[in-house]
This record gives C-alpha cells, sequence and structure tokens, in this order.
C-alpha cells in the first residue's frame, strides 16, 4: 500500500470533515455513523478511524474548524485570564462579529445549526458536553468583567449586579441566535443583533438602581405554576 504523503492525509481529513458537515446537518448526528461520512467521499471506515478515534472527536474536529458555536465572540479562557477586561466597544464588536459570521458565513452557519439542532450530548457525544459549558462560563465571566470595569469607569452605574447582566446579555445573545437559525427569514440578524445589544448597554447605563416594578407579592408567587402558559394555550385553541 502506497503511504499518503502528509498533504494527501490533510486533504482527506478535510473531505472528511465537509462529509460529516452535509450529513449532521441533513440526517442529524447520531442518526449518522462514521460508515456514512466515509461513504460519502468514497472511502472505508478504517479511513475515518486513521483520522479520528471516534464520531465525538470528528464532531469536535469539525466544530473547531469553524469554532464552537459563541466561542468567536468569547476569548479563549486560557489565554485571557491575565488580559485586561474588555471595553464595552470591544465586548459589542464580538458580539456582533458572531452575528455577522452566523449570516455570511455559510459553514459556520450550518455548524450553529448542527450545535443548536442536530446534536444531542448523550452517549458517545456526552464528553464534549463540559467543552460546550465551559466556554459558556467563560463566555458569562467575560461579560461580567467587561461590566465591573464600565462600573469603574463611571460607564455603568455603580447598583449595577454585574453577574446578573452577564447571564442576561449570554442569554439575550444565545436567544437571538436559537431563534434566527430556527428561521433566517424572520429578520436580519446583524441589524437586530446590533440594535438588541446597544439597547441593553444602554439600558443597563440609565439605570437607576430603583426597580420599574414592585417586588412581587406573595400572593403572585403562590399562583405560580397554578394557570397555563397564556400565549401557548390561546395558540392551541386558535
Amino acid at each position: 500500500m502506497v503511504r499518503k504523503t502528509k498533504q494527501e492525509a490533510l486533504e482527506t481529513r478535510e473531505k472528511l470533515l465537509d462529509a460529516a458537515e452535509a450529513l449532521f446537518q441533513r440526517e442529524g448526528v447520531s442518526r449518522t455513523s462514521l460508515q456514512q461520512i466515509a461513504q460519502e467521499i468514497g472511502l472505508t471506515r478504517g479511513a475515518v478511524y486513521w483520522h479520528f478515534r471516534d464520531k465525538a472527536e470528528l464532531f469536535d474536529a469539525m466544530m473547531q474548524r469553524a469554532t464552537m458555536p459563541l466561542e468567536q465572540g468569547v476569548r479563549d479562557p486560557a489565554s485571557s485570564a491575565h488580559d485586561a477586561p474588555l471595553t464595552l466597544t470591544e465586548l459589542r464588536w464580538r458580539l456582533v462579529n458572531v452575528f455577522w459570521l452566523a449570516s455570511h458565513n455559510e459553514r459556520m452557519r450550518r455548524v450553529f445549526e448542527i450545535a443548536m439542532q442536530k446534536v444531542e450530548y448523550t452517549g458517545e457525544m456526552s464528553a464534549l458536553k463540559e467543552r460546550k459549558l465551559a466556554a459558556r462560563r467563560g463566555w458569562r465571566e467575560q461579560n461580567r468583567a467587561a461590566f465591573e470595569q464600565a462600573k469603574t469607569q463611571g460607564q455603568l452605574p455603580a447598583t449595577l449586579d454585574s453577574q446578573l447582566a452577564a447571564i442576561a446579555l449570554v442569554s439575550l445573545v444565545d436567544g437571538l441566535l436559537h431563534h434566527w437559525i430556527a428561521d433566517p427569514e424572520a429578520f436580519d440578524l446583524v441589524a437586530v443583533g446590533r440594535g438588541t445589544i446597544e439597547g441593553a448597554l444602554t439600558s443597563m447605563a440609565r439605570g437607576t438602581g430603583e426597580p420599574l416594578l414592585p417586588p412581587m407579592t406573595a400572593e403572585e408567587l403562590s399562583r405560580l405554576g397554578q394557570e397555563g402558559l397564556g400565549c401557548q394555550a390561546d395558540a392551541e385553541r386558535a
């Protein structure tokens, strides 16, 4: 058997990742086997194992090639531990860049869709769940540090709960991405994403420390879970 050159091996690896990307998007990760991925480009399953130990490693390599969802807007935790916090301007740019890549980079959009809709982090894929959670924790910490710095510089009020604001911003961006991936025609992700981020930061900056609404009453708290979901029930009746 003729030994492949390094360049040929790299080309084969890229073809396997391309095939996995297409099949995962079309069939879902759990329903796609290594045999199917190999056959997609006319190879044997042994060729897959020459490059990847298992499907989880292949999946991870595919995601790293395009970057895991949301990680594009987050510094590498290992390299950023001693870096200065992001300014609010830098934070905004990084998050809007996530929206731009999802909208204009076809590979990024595909892997966003796969990671959000086509994979279950169970079984052989469960080891990747911690990587995803670590990235999310790093993202929250990046936001919190940026907000704390902005408070010391007088851009945000001292009364702002930086941890709560960091969680809210993660949820806002994550929710926009999930909404857009499910229905790309619904709105312009870059325009809406930028406006939403700027609106959220502006709202934080204008905070007075006084809540808009009074605390929930004991009666309101006692009713939680006792009534339907409102709009969902209305939609079902329609």
